[in-house]
């Protein structure tokens, strides 16, 4: 495999019954994106199977995993997976076998249907390989750490306020792109404040997308193996008793943001999958 192919490692049950899901619904739709997938099955090797796994997941630039069937080994690969921040492309013919907490994360609910599983397959990988070539062209890496959430309730209204912490990471040998600037694009109805101040904010230029809010960069350039990170907190009105809201004691929030660096060498964007819970903070 050439090193300039993006590499997809599926993980599944190895079970006949999966073997036109694999072929047809996942490995012909990757090879049609110029993505090289493959199952441990299907490499030659000489250690261990559970040793070949882990090493290809370290070496994968996004993991498939079919979670059918809540198979215990494929669940246990997925939080490898997670752990080493791949990114995660989660599938199954049933919603009830992907758990609760993991529903926030990119997945794929195909039925009885490969040709389902072929046309949404198509658009996360395509999302994934853009995600990915943005990493090889700018030297960044992107990802979004757990979300934490607070909220500001009174009889009348119910505000929340969510705090972002993102790392910016090159674990390449070269030095970045050269940021001269980031946006964050939300929803209507968001402020961001960053060191106590509020972030400079304007209509978004990205359909879908309400508002984009001006961050300051923590440094302009990222160094080989070196890393920085963003912090800055959103903030919106949840809930409002004059218009009949009920004002409840906490809020989900989730959805989608799109982090934009703006370089030397152009524009990234990086989506980012947003899920917290905002609480009133215990006293």
């Amino acid at each position: 495999m050439s090193t300039d192919n993006i590499f997809a490692f599926v993980l599944m049950p190895f079970d006949k019954s999966f073997d036109d899901i694999y072929k047809m619904g996942i490995k012909e739709t990757a090879a049609q994106l110029d993505i090289v997938a493959e199952r441990v099955d299907e490499q030659i090797f000489q250690e261990g199977i559970l040793e070949r796994i882990y090493r290809q997941i370290d070496a994968a630039d996004i993991i498939v995993a079919d979670m059918s069937g809540q198979n215990p080994n494929v669940f246990y690969e997925v939080g490898y997976a997670h752990a080493k921040e791949k990114i995660c492309l989660l599938l199954t013919s049933d919603t009830s076998d992907i758990p609760f907490d993991l529903r926030h994360h990119r997945h794929i609910v195909y039925g009885d249907s490969i040709s389902n599983l072929r046309t949404m397959l198509t658009d996360e990988l395509s999302w994934a390989k853009k995600q990915i070539e943005n990493v090889k062209a700018s030297h960044i890496k992107v990802n979004l750490k757990n979300l934490h959430g607070e909220l500001e309730k009174t009889k009348s209204s119910a505000k929340g306020k969510v705090e972002f912490k993102i790392d910016l990471l090159n674990d390449s040998a070269k030095t970045s792109a050269e940021i001269e600037a980031i946006y964050f694009y939300s929803t209507k109805g968001w402020t961001l404040d960053q060191d106590g101040k509020e972030c400079p904010s304007t209509d978004s230029d990205i359909p879908d997308f309400g508002k984009r809010h001006f961050i300051t960069p923590p440094l302009r350039k990222l160094h080989k193996n070196s890393w920085a990170q963003l912090k800055f907190s959103g903030n919106k009105y949840l809930a409002f008793a004059h218009k009949g809201e009920e004002i409840k004691s906490e809020y989900r929030v989730s959805g989608r943001a799109i982090l934009r660096l703006v370089t030397s060498e152009g524009n990234f964007d990086y989506e980012l999958s947003l899920d917290v819970v905002c609480d009133e903070f215990p006293f």
